[in-house]
């Protein structure tokens, strides 16, 4: 008996998206495996990202006000027929075989539900050292943990339909960590796959504020959605001893106003964050030389202390508002 291959929907989230949307949508037509239907759903654009969504056979979906990837990937979902729902964030450009290889790990492990892939070195436009930065991590920790997860990135994921039937839709409280948290409803009864052959070029932050600033709100999720994990813990995009270090630096750094001998504590812990993960090290040096390796460990350790500072604000608001964070659990089809 042939199998009929499945349908698939491809599902886009774009919020101001005019720099990448044409890419994305270039390559998401250009896929070897075609979908029966891509939905671009528009959050409140200001720019021309509605317009130039039109000039594809996209069906478009607009909210009227900006609520966040959560909101706009269920709206997605629900407008969607395909037996499989592939996610792009519109900053993406998947690679031909992206679809293709998704559904092929899906028929070779039955009991894989979500297949989700890895951000490729090269940029989808070179923007300088910080998107550099920005993407080398990003590739590397994705592959270091390719195999079975518990934990999906939907910047670039397929996911049978019939996930969302048993687990429900994103947390539409979270504006970030909702790819997480769903993941945490998913991940006891649903296989899901990091791949490093479904890739795509992504346009990555490439100003230095921009960035520490979107980690900082990032972070503050990580102490609730942590303690509302039911499972093991899921991808770690940092070594926990990084973490530590950067933030034994930032304890130890104020007792230098006692004496600056206490100096050597700072210092002791910023060796440590150096020599914490080898492996990333090693990488960075191949791929772009010593000289960088020394910036990229420079913008490694802010970054840290970015994570450090918002764990610790995230902490603060979730010990005193019982609100902050993600939804304690949805009930199946359900969204908050």
């Amino acid at each position: 008996m042939v199998s009929v291959p499945p349908h698939v929907s491809v599902v886009i989230p774009a919020y101001n998206s005019e720099r990448t949307l044409h890419a994305c949508l270039s390559a998401v037509y250009g896929q070897t495996h075609p979908p029966v239907e891509v939905i671009v759903i528009d959050d409140a654009s200001t720019d021309r990202t509605r317009e130039i969504a039109r000039r594809f056979p996209v069906r478009l979906l607009q909210t009227p006000v900006n609520s966040g990837p959560a909101a706009a990937r269920n709206r997605g979902i629900k407008a969607s027929t395909g037996d499989v729902i592939f996610f792009v964030d519109a900053d993406c450009a998947p690679t031909p075989t992206a679809v293709a290889t998704a559904l092929r790990i899906m028929a070779d492990e039955p009991d894989i539900d979500c297949v989700h892939g890895v951000y490729l070195t090269e940029p989808l436009y070179d923007d300088g050292p910080v998107e550099a930065y920005r993407l080398l991590h990003a590739h590397y920790w994705r592959v270091r943990n390719t195999g079975r997860v518990r934990t999906a990135i939907f910047a670039l994921c397929a996911v049978r339909r019939s996930v969302f039937d048993d687990v429900g839709f994103f947390d539409e409280r979270l504006r970030a960590s909702e790819d997480v948290e769903l993941s945490d409803r998913m991940a006891d009864r649903h296989g899901i796959w990091l791949s490093a052959d479904v890739t795509c070029r992504h346009d990555d932050d490439s100003r230095l504020w921009p960035m520490l600033r979107k980690q900082f709100g990032r972070s503050q999720m990580l102490v609730p959605v942590a303690v509302r994990e039911r499972g093991p813990a899921g991808l770690r995009a940092n070594r926990p001893g990084g973490v530590l270090a950067a933030a034994a630096v930032l304890g130890t750094l104020p007792l230098a106003v006692l004496t600056p001998v206490l100096l050597v504590l700072p210092g002791l812990a910023l060796t440590w964050f150096v020599v914490a993960d080898p492996g990333l090290a090693g990488f960075v040096r191949r791929e772009r030389g010593t000289a960088f390796l020394a910036l990229f460990l420079g913008l490694h350790f802010l970054v840290h202390l970015a994570i450090v500072c918002g764990g610790a604000v995230g902490g603060v608001r979730f010990l005193l508002d019982s609100d902050f964070g993600p939804t304690h659990r949805l009930a199946p089809g359900t969204s908050r």
